[in-house]
C-alpha cells in the first residue's frame, strides 16, 4: 500500500512539474511577441547586436535575449525656454520658440545620440542665441520669417546626422526687457504724434486748397452769370432800341406821308390854331419857332390878298417821289420770327457756356480727388 502511495505521489508531482513547464514555455514565447504601431518603427537588438528594423503589426522575436527599441515617426513638438538674449544694438531681450521635427532614420535617431530631444532642444537654445544676437531689435520685431528659416536651416543641417529632420520653427515671443519695453513705448507714441501732427497739417492744407478752389470757382461761376446777365441785357437793350427807332421811323413815315398832301392853306390853318393854343396857355414868353411876317403873309394870301397859288400832292406817286419809298426810310423791319430766332441763338450760346463751366468744375473735382488719394509724404511706419 505505501508502495501504490508513493508511485501516486511520484505522478502528481510529475504532472504539476510538467504543467509548470509547459506554461513557463508559454510565457516565454509570449514574451517574445511584439506589436509595432502604425507611426512606429522597431529596432531589434539580440545580444547587444542590432539584427534590423521591425515593420508595424505583428511581430515575434527571440524572448529574454532580445531587446525592441520603439521608435516614433510623427512630427514631435519641442518647445525651447525662454531665455534672455542680448541683440545687436545690446537691447536685452526674452525669447522663446518651438521646433517640429520628425525622425527620418531611426537608427541614427538611436545609435548616434544619447537623447535626440535633449540635444535638439540644446542645439535650437544655442543657435537662436547666435542668430539673435547679430540682429538689432527692430530687425527682430519685423523679420521672424528671416528668423525662422535661418533657424530652421541650421538645425535641420545639424540634426541630420542623427537622423531627425527640422519641419519648421517658429518664434513665439519677442519679450524685451522693462526698460527697453518703456523706451519702445515712447518712441512709438511719439511717432504717433508726428504722424497726427503730419495728417493735421495735411488735412489743412487739402482744406485750404479745397476753399480756395471753391472760392474761385464761386468766382468763376458769379462771373460767368454777370457776364451772361450783362449780354442777355444788352440784347434786350438793344433789341428794345432797334424796336424803339423803328416806331418812331414808322411814326415819322406815317406823319411825313400825312403831311405830304397838305397844301400850304392847310399849314397856315394849323399854324394859326397852333397860335390859338398858345395863347390860351399859362405862359408869360411864347417863344416863336418861324417868322410871324411869314405866317400873316401866307393868310393873307389865304384869304385872297393875292392870286398865287401852291400845287397840291395828293398822288402816291407824288409823296414817293418827294419823300422815298417806306423800304428806303423805314430799313428792313425784322419780324417775330426774326427775332425768336435771334434770342435762340442766344440761349444756345449761354447753354455752350454753361456746359464749359460744368466741365471745369468736374475736372477740378477729379484732380482734388486724386489729390487726396495721395500718401502724405514723411509719413513711415510706425513700429507695433
Amino acid at each position: 500500500m505505501q508502495s501504490i502511495g508513493l508511485t501516486t505521489g511520484a505522478g502528481e508531482t510529475l504532472v504539476c512539474l510538467g504543467i509548470i513547464v509547459v506554461a513557463a514555455i508559454v510565457f516565454i514565447l509570449i514574451s517574445g511577441v511584439r506589436i509595432i504601431q502604425p507611426w512606429q518603427q522597431g529596432l531589434e537588438i539580440r545580444l547587444g547586436q542590432y539584427k534590423g528594423r521591425l515593420d508595424p503589426g505583428f511581430n515575434w522575436v527571440v524572448p529574454l535575449i532580445t531587446n525592441v527599441i520603439k521608435m516614433d515617426l510623427r512630427t514631435q513638438v519641442l518647445e525651447i525656454p525662454k531665455q534672455e538674449v542680448i541683440t545687436k544694438d545690446n537691447s536685452p531681450t526674452n525669447v522663446d520658440a518651438i521646433v517640429y521635427i520628425k525622425v527620418i532614420d531611426p537608427e541614427k535617431a538611436y545609435f548616434e545620440v544619447t537623447n535626440y530631444h535633449l540635444a535638439t532642444v540644446a542645439l535650437a537654445q544655442t543657435t537662436l542665441r547666435s542668430v539673435i544676437g547679430d540682429m538689432e531689435l527692430d530687425e527682430i520685431l519685423y523679420n521672424r520669417d528671416l528668423i525662422n528659416n535661418r533657424l530652421r536651416d541650421i538645425l535641420d543641417k545639424a540634426t541630420d546626422a542623427w537622423g531627425v529632420r527640422v519641419e519648421a520653427v517658429e518664434i513665439r515671443e519677442v519679450d524685451p526687457v522693462g526698460p527697453v519695453k518703456a523706451a519702445m513705448e515712447e518712441q512709438t507714441s511719439a511717432e504717433r504724434r508726428r504722424r497726427a501732427a503730419i495728417l493735421l497739417a495735411d488735412g489743412n492744407k487739402r482744406s485750404a486748397i479745397l476753399e480756395a478752389e471753391g472760392a474761385k470757382q464761386s468766382m468763376i461761376l458769379r462771373a460767368e452769370g454777370s457776364r451772361q446777365s450783362k449780354i442777355l441785357e444788352a440784347e434786350g437793350t438793344r433789341v428794345s432800341r432797334i424796336l424803339e427807332m423803328q416806331g418812331q421811323a414808322q411814326a415819322y413815315r406815317l406823319l411825313s406821308l400825312g403831311a405830304a398832301p397838305m397844301d400850304k392853306k392847310a399849314i397856315t390853318v394849323l399854324s394859326l390854331d397852333t397860335l390859338t393854343k398858345m395863347a390860351n396857355g399859362q405862359a408869360t414868353k411864347i417863344i416863336f419857332p418861324f417868322e410871324l411876317s411869314k405866317l400873316i403873309e401866307q393868310s393873307a394870301k389865304y384869304l385872297g390878298a393875292t392870286e398865287e397859288t401852291v400845287g397840291e400832292l395828293g398822288k402816291a406817286t407824288d409823296v414817293e417821289q418827294t419823300v422815298g419809298k417806306p423800304e428806303d426810310v423805314l430799313g428792313k423791319i425784322p419780324n417775330p420770327d426774326e427775332l425768336r430766332a435771334e434770342v435762340e441763338d442766344i440761349e444756345t450760346q449761354l447753354k455752350k457756356d454753361l456746359e464749359d463751366t460744368a466741365k471745369t468744375t468736374k475736372d477740378l473735382k477729379s484732380k482734388m480727388k486724386l489729390d487726396k488719394q495721395d500718401k502724405p509724404e514723411g509719413i513711415d511706419e510706425v513700429p507695433k
